[in-house]
């Protein structure tokens, strides 16, 4: 059964490389790096979902998602009845067979499912998901489950950790046996988006103890149910995966790097240096100089641009005053804006300074930008 697996992963890894990144490009990238759309949290049939792995595979290619992982509970099968399985890789399987020479790679995952504390886990990159069962037949305990993640080479996050049914609070908290797996490297990443929650608090334990930034549907009905897909400001959460190419090993290697940002309804969620880069590459200002309705006054014109498929909320910061506008400018997915902005007198150069108010890079804090621009073209 280890053998199918592999052979089923190297058809992916194949598959992955050998197309372009989906059909949708939702984020312009640095020419050195790759952000992968993927979501790691997902369910059929043969955990609690409700749909067939095949399904999975069509949800994510008509959202031009690049990387999924079908994320079975090993301890909780709801249609195990209906249909019984032995084999804990068959959801992987099947969908490894139909997703062959399509522009979308399945990865092989498992959600270790503990009551609270520790509470549920995903590993994402295992081998086999029947070792997570002991001699008897068992699921393993937690201790020896996420040791055996690790021994897979698993990346390995902690799943809703601000969920309701086990933080009646909605706070998200360390228990001993998460600062324990922390320490001892157990543990790489955390999800700060689950579904439609956002949890502030997962994020400082992200930051406070490197663990990755991750956002996922843990979608367990049709995707079109529950995120109405025609709305760019509900669509299914995605972490991207800042990779150096698009081969699994660098994928692998970028989560566990932390080199991620989160894209849920209109926020960006990420690290302030993952941030930067994104910002850097997706806003664009340029001068049109001074010229404004063809008389030479004091009123710089510039042009705004947005390159990516998530709105930017502006709030300037700067010195000056603008001639149309007030300081929040909101840019549209792909968009762009013409702003006027006095500057007193003909400058050479001036600083525009921005806070991003849908760029989130801690709780309670968004991402600042500053960029000097040549006014004179």
């Amino acid at each position: 059964m280890i053998n199918r697996t592999k052979i089923f992963l190297l058809l992916l890894v194949f598959s992955f490389t050998s197309h372009s990144q989906g059909i949708k490009t939702f984020f312009e990238s640095p020419n050195d790096n790759y952000y992968i759309s993927s979501d790691l949290h997902i369910h059929t049939v043969f955990s609690d979902g409700v749909v067939w792995p095949t399904l999975r595979v069509d949800e994510a290619l008509r959202d031009s998602i690049d990387l999924i992982s079908l994320t079975e509970h090993i301890e909780y099968q709801s249609h195990i009845s209906d249909i019984p399985h032995k084999n804990r890789n068959r959801s992987f399987q099947i969908a490894g067979g139909y997703v062959q020479n399509q522009p979308l790679a399945v990865v092989h995952g498992t959600e270790i499912t503990k009551p609270m504390p520790p509470g549920h886990f995903n590993a994402i990159f295992i081998d086999d998901a029947n070792r997570f069962f002991d001699i008897d037949k068992k699921p393993l305990e937690f201790s020896k489950a996420i040791k055996e993640a690790n021994k897979q080479g698993a990346f390995v996050f902690w799943n809703h950790p601000h969920w309701e049914a086990n933080r009646s609070d909605g706070i998200a908290k360390l228990d001993p046996i998460h600062k324990e797996i922390i320490k001892k490297g157990l543990l790489h990443g955390i999800e700060v988006v689950n579904f439609d929650t956002f949890s502030e608090e997962a994020l400082q334990i992200a930051l406070e103890n490197e663990l990755t930034i991750m956002g996922t549907s843990d979608v367990h009905i049709l995707i079109e149910w529950d995120f109405i897909n025609k709305k760019e400001s509900y669509h299914r959460p995605l972490t991207f995966i800042m990779s150096k190419n698009k081969s699994i090993d660098s994928v692998k290697k970028a989560l566990f790097d932390g080199n991620t940002f989160v894209w849920y309804r209109d926020l960006i969620i990420g690290k302030l240096e993952n941030l930067n880069q994104v910002i850097e590459n997706n806003f664009e200002i340029i001068s049109k100089g001074y010229n404004y309705r063809d008389r030479k006054v004091e009123i710089l014109e510039v042009e705004l641009k947005n390159k990516s498929v998530a709105p930017i909320n502006l709030k300037y910061t700067g010195e000056y005053t603008f001639h149309n506008d007030y300081k929040y400018i909101e840019l549209s997915p792909r968009s762009s804006k013409t702003i006027y902005i006095k500057t007193k007198e003909v400058k050479k150069t001036i600083n525009l300074k921005f806070e991003i108010l849908n760029y989130v890079v801690g709780p309670k804090t968004n991402l600042i930008f500053s960029k000097n621009i040549n006014t004179l073209n």
